[in-house]
């Protein structure tokens, strides 16, 4: 009886020591290739995959059209546990994937793994390649994947989503897509033990770009560099009484659904991440410091000469015309060099100096957008005559496109300058009173003077406020300046209860050609588009030579 208990006891005793080796085997020594396996099941599945966040533009009654959503797309994905020979897999499908032999080979080789990701958004070219295949290991399956349905319409705004630097999650890469990116990726699932915390879903964006004010913002832009052969161009539309963002497009661009077909620098928005000499457009800035320090008035009178030399440096007027005596008004009108650099040396260079800080164009906007550069105001800081005097018609000084437009802004709304915001649910935010209500009033009169007497921008029954500038492409190389030239124009209206302000750029127009002849004619088309989209009531009825 006992030698019986006693084999049993050893039957059972071998039973529950080989059950507990197996317990060790699966729980300990091997846990983490099991963790592995069931994160990569669930990684397939996409149980733990959260929904990435819509992206949302607005337009004047509020309507909702989307930019970015999640779309079902065919992605093809390897299982390197079941692939049998990476190296010959590597060889047949490296052209198909767009991988290199070597990085796919590291891939298919991975222990254990059942979830490897080798394209995203495949091509019904690469997924009828890789079906006739029939490699033991590869699958294609139908993905919610990001899709941008406006195509290229403010792509540098928005940005597009790529592969993470590990192959095996999405994260956003430029754009409205990566400076928001948790907001719109949400929070990942986890495997806790036995138990599943589910993803938390993204969240979705609303912005304040109107996909119809975008779309004849880009065309007119398109058309503009088309027309007069250009390489490029910028175009914003900001409303001046909120800081508001209602179109900002750039050329080159790109198609975020098929981004690798473009450069790298297709991805960088040229309106915050590109500074330029802005020509002048900053003589309305050099008149707002002079007549709100008190220094000079719009009828303040100085004869011109054609030319000013400072520190052995001479400066003259374009084309080198001569127009003897000028009032400040008139300086706008015409477009004088000669008259701003009076301009500038009435008010002094101190004073001129903390007025353009005060109109913030040394310092980032704030914009809710990725990699805004600050404006570079560094050639004013050794203090010589010569650097503040081409800097008066905006020349030897930076700035981005959204620094210009919203320091020009400022005049356009009473002399308050906001935050300029592309969130629709940001509020309007004031930065400061950058000069008196008195001041911008007068500044504004100067630019319908200018939009009057030139007539190109005028618009029947509304007054325009505006001003050009024909900037020269600094040399880089070997100092001073190129022949070649940047047109912007910058005009609000209706002047005195402005709607709207357009900022229009281009850059290296064939011929040198004068902003008044290029991007002028554009600003009005635009314009005239703007007033009757929002159906705004003509100022000037009784009065049109007002």
């Amino acid at each position: 009886m006992k030698l019986r208990i006693g084999i049993l006891i050893l039957i059972f005793g071998s039973l529950y020591g080989t059950l507990i080796f197996k317990l060790y085997n699966l729980q300990i020594k091997h846990g983490l290739i099991f963790a592995i396996q069931a994160a990569d099941q669930n990684k397939l599945s996409g149980v733990l995959t959260p929904n990435r966040g819509n992206i949302y533009f607005v337009d004047k009654d509020n309507r909702q059209v989307a930019a970015a959503f999640n779309k079902e797309f065919p992605t093809i994905y390897a299982v390197p546990k079941e692939i049998e020979n990476p190296a010959k897999v590597s060889s047949e499908i490296s052209t198909i994937v767009g991988k290199t032999e070597s990085d796919l080979e590291k891939i298919l080789s991975k222990p254990n793994s059942q979830y490897q990701l080798l394209v995203y958004k495949a091509t019904d070219d690469q997924v009828k390649q890789i079906q006739a295949s029939n490699i033991k290991g590869l699958y294609i399956e139908q993905d919610l994947l990001r899709s941008y349905p406006l195509d290229k319409r403010a792509s540098q705004v928005l940005g597009f989503v790529g592969l993470n630097q590990n192959d095996d999650g999405i994260i956003g890469r430029y754009g409205i897509e990566a400076y928001f990116n948790n907001f719109l990726a949400g929070q990942e699932g986890q495997i806790q033990g036995d138990f599943v915390v589910q993803p938390v879903d993204g969240k979705n964006l609303v912005l304040t770009i109107d996909p119809n004010i975008q779309l004849e913002s880009e065309n007119v832009l398109n058309t503009l560099i088309k027309d007069y052969g250009g390489i490029g161009g910028t175009i914003i539309v900001e409303e001046p009484k909120t800081g508001k963002i209602l179109a900002m497009d750039s050329v080159p661009n790109f198609d975020p659904n098929h981004y690798s077909d473009y450069s790298f620098s297709s991805f960088l928005n040229p309106a915050v991440q590109a500074i330029y000499e802005p020509g002048s457009v900053f003589k309305v800035l050099t008149m707002s410091a002079g007549i709100d320090s008190g220094k000079i008035t719009p009828q303040t009178t100085y004869v011109d000469k054609g030319s000013v030399t400072y520190n052995g440096k001479t400066i003259q007027n374009f084309e080198l015309k001569v127009y003897g005596k000028q009032t400040m008004t008139n300086v706008i009108e015409n477009s004088i060099n000669t008259g701003a650099v009076f301009a500038q040396r009435q008010t002094g260079n101190d004073t001129f100096y903390n007025y353009l800080k005060n109109f913030g164009l040394n310092v980032a906007t704030g914009i809710t957008l990725p990699g805004e550069l600050n404006g570079n105001l560094s050639n004013l800081i050794d203090g010589r005559d010569i650097n503040y005097a081409t800097a008066s018609f905006g020349q030897g000084v930076a700035v981005t496109p959204l620094q210009m437009i919203n320091a020009v802004s400022a005049i356009a709304n009473k002399g308050k300058l906001m935050k300029p915001y592309i969130v629709a649910n940001e509020k309007p935010t004031a930065i400061r009173q950058v000069i008196s209500e008195n001041t911008a009033k007068q500044v504004v009169e100067m630019m319908v003077s200018a939009v009057k007497v030139n007539q190109v921008a005028d618009i029947k029954n509304y007054s325009v406020a505006g001003k050009t500038g024909t900037a020269f492409v600094p040399n880089f190389k070997t100092g001073g300046y190129t022949e070649e030239v940047i047109n912007t124009y910058i005009g609000f209206a209706p002047a005195f209860d402005p709607r709207f302000i357009i900022l229009i750029k281009m850059d290296k127009p064939a011929g040198a050609i004068s902003a008044g002849r290029s991007v002028v004619p554009a600003f009005k088309k635009l314009s005239e588009f703007l007033l009757n989209y929002y159906n705004v009531a003509p100022d000037l009825l009784e009065n049109t030579n007002q």
